[in-house]
């Protein structure tokens, strides 16, 4: 039998805020624990949450990038269950009315297809402390610092039909709110995570089969991992004869395979209720209409500009797009270089990337400036330089050496385009290799690159290659 695969996200991405929703505790990660937890958010007698109103403008630009729904009316409820990290005993979140609905993103996936992802709700709530279960001796630690975090919800539709088109989704959604600057994006910290709801069904069935929620996946690799093992789980026990339970599980990535957690709840174990000290968040047209106004130019449309005003590939502007930081960079170095939009594609995809990957550093921690890499490129771009000796360059600028031009007159580097000097060095090697010389002018074609190769050693790789390969056809023709 085919099997097809049904899948929806619920990301939660962590509002960056400086304080939390409902009190002014700060909500920097890395303090110690329980050093950034008040009494509001441990819910003891007495205290009243009050709404962070920036979580609020940060929710609805997210809504308004996606085209949803803005809710003018929105309430709080209080979702209660109990975990040892929530102190509350309860969660306060959104239910029936939250303050995004509907909504849309497109995905690219990898054979270069699009396809649209729809967006049932974002609501707005708190997170919960976090449990440790490390070097305590069979006891768990409790760090209460988290409790109260904002996060936005981003639940998905069941539109994906494979791991890497949920992983495609996620990634989308990743790079959205990092562009409208709403939260950091950094996995490792748990500022960005999702829970996976996961079943199969017989192909062409229109029912949904039974869900199992992955619970907590907090990178790109483990959700791809853990989505494709649940489903050859899932698959495994329907063919034996078995029924798929509806549970939560977890990845262990260890071993590379989900085990139960619990039960999975429904949403009337969790007893929702409005929450009686928060009143219901009114929206006025003023308020939508400022955030509106603050929206940045959001990727889709970048990449769409990069095509269009540079000249760029489809896949050079998806690159160059993928983050914010990433095409402010490109377009600063285009600005200053006034030169080829495509050469500053390719350093930037190219040799700074590289660079990048291989230090482990963002684009905003830079060696080289936009401007420092416009500089270089200027100089292959008047043949100062070759790009071959340009890269020799741009490693010494990576490695603090100094500017491009001071780097190229202390090595002596400048690129040699005298006419008259490289058909002498021509002259001279033909004169060593005649017998190769011979061989091409028999028709032996290849050898043409073999006579490149010892001009541009002869001239230390300085030698213009233009120049070199027009000379060298005339000369060796005789």
């Amino acid at each position: 039998m085919e099997w097809e695969t049904v899948i929806g996200l619920e990301i939660h991405a962590q509002l960056n805020t400086s304080s939390k929703i409902f009190s002014a505790a700060a909500t920097a990660y890395g303090a110690e624990p329980n050093t950034q937890a008040c009494l509001v958010d441990l819910g003891y007698p007495g205290v009243l949450p009050v709404l962070n109103v920036e979580t609020v403008r940060k929710a609805v630009k997210f809504g308004l990038a996606v085209g949803a729904t803005i809710s003018r009316r929105s309430v709080f409820a209080r979702k209660n269950y109990f975990y040892p990290d929530l102190p509350k005993g309860y969660q306060i979140s959104q239910y029936e009315l939250p303050i995004v609905e509907g909504g849309e993103v497109e995905i690219v996936l990898e054979d270069g297809s699009r396809k649209r992802v729809g967006i049932t709700r974002a609501h707005l709530e708190e997170d919960a402390g976090k449990s440790l279960h490390e070097d305590f001796h069979g006891m768990s630690g409790i760090d209460l610092n988290r409790a109260g975090t904002p996060l936005v919800e981003i639940v998905s539709e069941p539109d994906m039909r494979s791991a890497r088109e949920a992983v495609a989704y996620m990634k989308t959604i990743h790079q959205l709110v990092r562009y409208l600057e709403i939260c950091d994006g950094n996995m490792q910290e748990g500022s960005f995570r999702c829970d996976a709801n996961v079943s199969v069904r017989p192909k062409g069935e229109h029912a949904f089969g039974t869900r199992a929620e992955l619970k907590n996946l907090n990178s790109f690799r483990f959700i791809e991992k853990a989505i494709n093992f649940e489903v050859e789980r899932q698959i495994d026990i329907i063919e034996s004869g078995g029924s798929v339970s509806q549970e939560t599980r977890l990845y262990d990535p260890n071993k590379d395979e989900t085990r139960p957690m619990r039960s999975k709840e429904e949403a009337n174990d969790y007893r929702y209720f409005p929450d009686p000290d928060l009143l219901p968040v009114v929206l006025d047209d003023a308020f939508l209409e400022q955030i509106a106004i603050g929206l940045p130019e959001l990727p889709a449309a970048k990449r769409q500009r990069f095509c269009a005003e540079y000249g760029l590939s489809e896949y050079d502007a998806d690159v160059l797009t993928t983050s914010r930081e990433l095409a402010d960079y490109f377009e600063r170095v285009v600005a200053s270089s006034g030169g080829d939009p495509k050469l500053a594609a390719n350093w930037v995809m190219g040799e700074l990337s590289g660079a990048l990957n291989k230090a482990g550093l963002d684009i905003g921690a830079s060696r080289v400036s936009s401007a420092a890499l416009a500089d270089l490129l200027r100089r292959i771009a008047d043949n100062t330089i070759s790009g071959k000796i340009a890269k020799e360059v741009f490693e010494a600028m990576w490695e603090g050496e100094g500017a491009a031009d001071d780097i190229i007159a202390a090595r002596g580097l400048t690129q040699i385009t005298d006419s008259s000097a490289i058909e002498q060095i021509i002259d001279e090697v033909m004169t060593r290799f005649p017998d190769q010389l011979g061989q091409f002018r028999d028709g032996k074609d290849k050898l043409f690159g073999f006579f490149v190769g010892q001009v541009m050693k002869a001239t230390s790789g300085k030698a213009n290659p233009a120049q070199v390969n027009e000379l060298l056809r005339r000369k060796l023709a005789g």
